[in-house]
């Protein structure tokens, strides 16, 4: 049987991307051209800059990648594009990108769900995975904890009934001068601090065991800051970093473990942005070497926003016949 080659497309934010997939594992290629040095000059993403930088850098990223990758458009078996969820604006021109590849070159188009595709991005590091499992989705703009039942069926069972983990992250590291992006600069101060310096809230939400709320450990954190500096009192940076994110840790992994206990899945996957976090990987890790569940996280390169990710989703879409046409649009609002 021959291999399936899928071309990924991947705009949603301010990474534009593209890569090369075999059979939806094996990655040929992956290309990103980062916005984050631009960005960080306004302290996080401006829309309208982050567009413009993907209509300048699409082509070329997907030259390379089929140029690294040593295949030609008459190679690829079906080009995948991130449609939604993201930045509209963003979102258009990997869409449209895509599109007028798939009618120029007569190459089926495949639109993908972003967060689907941060999941997917797990089938690349370890390519032994296979549902059904457990997997905790945590990124800038989504914490959803999930039961992968199939390669295209998700079951959403708990949800950040507020705030995301990352924008928390963000939010924080703002406060506190660190400025963006808050998740990578958060996790480095925290390192130089004491977790249990701070007592902050552990958020639960009534009745709803699985779901996460973050605004009130994010307003806690703000009012420790307001109250410091007007009793002018110094504030150690690491300290907070550390016991801000030791909260949000274990909030993420005690949902997780619990939700895996009661569906009795024994394998557990972390995906998305948060993902790369050194201190939520010790964590569960360690949290599911103690259950004796299979832990998996992907590679920090396949964390954050890629294109690898999106083909590897792509790929189960192909395979399930999955195909648009010319009217695919960008859904800022895409549900998982």
């Amino acid at each position: 049987m021959s291999k399936v080659t899928i071309l990924g497309i991947e705009s949603s934010c301010d990474e534009t991307a593209a890569a090369v997939l075999e059979d939806g594992r094996t990655v040929l290629s992956n290309v990103i051209s980062s916005q984050i040095d631009i960005h960080t000059i306004y302290g996080g993403v401006v829309p309208e800059i982050a567009s413009r930088l993907h209509c300048e850098n699409i082509n070329g990223c997907v030259k390379k990648a089929l140029e690294d990758a040593g295949k030609d458009y008459s190679d690829i078996d079906a080009i995948a594009v991130t449609k939604g969820p993201g930045l509209v604006g963003a979102l258009l021109i990997g869409v449209s990108h895509a599109k007028g590849l798939s009618l120029a070159k007569n190459i089926p188009l495949i639109g993908v769900n972003h967060i689907r595709g941060h999941v997917a991005a797990n089938y690349i590091s370890h390519p032994e995975l296979k549902p059904p499992f457990v997997c905790l989705i945590v990124s800038g703009g989504h914490t959803h904890l999930t039961i992968v039942k199939d390669y295209r069926d998700f079951m959403i069972v708990g949800r950040s009934v507020d705030d995301a983990a990352g924008e928390c992250y963000d939010k924080v590291a703002r406060a506190v001068g660190l400025g963006y992006p808050g998740g990578p600069k958060v996790d480095k101060a925290a390192k130089e601090g004491n977790p249990e310096a701070i007592v902050f809230p552990r958020g639960e939400v009534k009745d709803r065991p699985y779901d996460f709320t973050f605004s009130g450990l994010k307003s806690a954190v703000l009012n420790y800051i307001n109250k410091a500096n007007m009793m002018n009192e110094e504030i150690c940076v690491p300290d907070l970093c550390a016991s801000f994110q030791q909260a949000v840790v274990d909030s993420l992994v005690s949902r997780t473990m619990n939700c895996a206990r009661a569906y009795g899945v024994k394998q557990v996957a972390l995906a998305g942005g948060v993902s790369a976090n050194s201190t939520l990987r010790a964590a569960f890790k360690a949290a599911c070497d103690s259950e004796g569940f299979e832990c998996f996280y992907p590679e920090p390169i396949y964390c954050t926003d890629n294109a690898a990710m999106i083909a590897a989703a792509g790929y189960h879409d192909y395979l399930a016949g999955v195909r648009d046409d010319m009217t695919l649009n960008a859904d800022p609002s895409l549900k998982l």
